[in-house]
């Protein structure tokens, strides 16, 4: 490293600290637990590639070859190059045990080193899902992604995915639709978009969330990407919800990696001759992941019920144009969506007569929808 020093120690200080990390990150052996050992002995990046090679060597679980390794050390115009990459193109550059880092996905021994976001919301949430499943998903699966994100709408999580087709695709989407947060995370770097055909709603994503990688530019969709993209998908959420998967595939990953991490792992069951669903089965059934059927199955899985919803904007313009009743209906299904008939008469002082009129005549006003099953939830605006 001591080629590249000398340029780097001549630039601001927060620059310079910043160009350390990058080169952390680039040293040929050394990853992302290699670096959390490293500056748990030198505390900040520059003393590591200041420190001799025996200081190196004898840190536990570096030895020799990474410590060569550091000390060999000179892609200096790799660095900056990427660092003016990220400059002329408004990305963060998220380092790990810093503020703005994704705070759950700080607690994974494993986790990026640095991370790069390009987005218009903060990565700390109080409710935080990532929802994954196959790239083919049929209209079941499409149906479990409207319901579930619907159902969770008022209690305003991030929703995580990875800007995959299919499932992924639709939970971004659906997200978008109903006014949350949603943050893709790519397996390449942030000069290109994978796949091509999203590149429009990348876009959208950035004005509504964020896109977020570990991987520099010119890295490429590679398949041994995938898996590292996975990780991050998993340990940044508090449940993983998967929706629609073969025998194989990424979202089983996920899950696996999830389940080390000890989130919390929920699946939709399907028919036992359904290929699309024998990935949830079997993860069912083998009890690494618990079965969901509904969104309001994760609202008491995850206890929020209990929590303070977010509070619908159509109910401060419209609720004072409501009587009563109809402000006792639709606060109810706010509480308490998907909602069924059969819950608001048990919960309301209203007749179940007067309760079907009521959501009649809202749902005429476009603010309840009706949802498969009969369920009722707050129409968007």
């Amino acid at each position: 490293m001591e080629a590249c020093c000398p340029a780097i120690i001549l630039l601001p200080m927060n620059e310079a600290q910043l160009l350390h990390h990058l080169a952390l990150t680039m040293v040929p052996q050394i990853g992302d637990v290699q670096i959390g050992i490293l500056l748990q002995h030198f505390e900040e990046p520059a003393a590591v590639f200041r420190a001799g090679r025996k200081a190196l060597e004898s840190i536990p679980g570096i030895g020799s070859v990474r410590a060569s390794a550091i000390r060999n050390f000179s892609s200096r115009q790799r660095v900056e190059k990427e660092l003016a990459f990220v400059q002329d193109n408004k990305i963060e550059v998220l380092v790990k045990g810093q503020e703005g880092y994704p705070p759950k996905l700080e607690h994974c021994s494993d986790a990026p080193h640095v991370l790069f976001y390009k987005g218009t919301v903060p990565l700390k949430k109080q409710r935080i899902i990532s929802i994954v499943g196959t790239r083919s998903p049929t209209p079941y699966g499409k149906d479990r992604v409207a319901e579930l994100i619907s159902a969770l709408a008022l209690y305003d999580p991030l929703v995580v995915s990875g800007l995959a087709y299919g499932i992924d695709t639709l939970a971004h989407k659906e997200a978008m639709k109903h006014d949350l947060a949603t943050i893709g995370v790519l397996g390449h770097g942030l000069d290109k978009i994978y796949p091509h055909a999203n590149r429009g709603l990348a876009a959208d994503m950035v004005q509504h969330g964020g896109l977020l990688t570990e991987f520099m530019q010119g890295t490429k969709p590679e398949k041994q990407n995938f898996p590292r993209r996975n990780r991050i998908v998993a340990g940044m959420a508090d449940a993983v919800i998967v929706v629609e998967s073969g025998t194989k595939g990424g979202s089983l990953i996920t899950a696996d990696i999830a389940n080390s991490y000890n989130r919390d792992v929920l699946a939709y069951p399907g028919r036992a001759t359904d290929f699309s669903s024998m990935g949830c089965n079997r993860l069912i059934g083998s009890n690494k992941a618990n079965l969901m059927t509904c969104g309001q199955d994760l609202i008491e899985f995850m206890n929020w019920q209990g929590c303070s919803p977010k509070t619908p904007s159509l109910q401060k313009d419209l609720l004072s144009e409501l009587n009563e009743e109809e402000r006792q209906i639709i606060l109810l299904i706010a509480e308490h969506e998907p909602c069924a008939i059969d819950l608001l008469t048990g919960i309301s002082s209203l007749k179940p007569s007067t309760i079907s009129s009521l959501l009649l005549l809202l749902e005429m006003k476009g603010l309840v929808t009706v949802l498969p099953g009969k369920l009722y939830s707050v129409a968007p605006l």
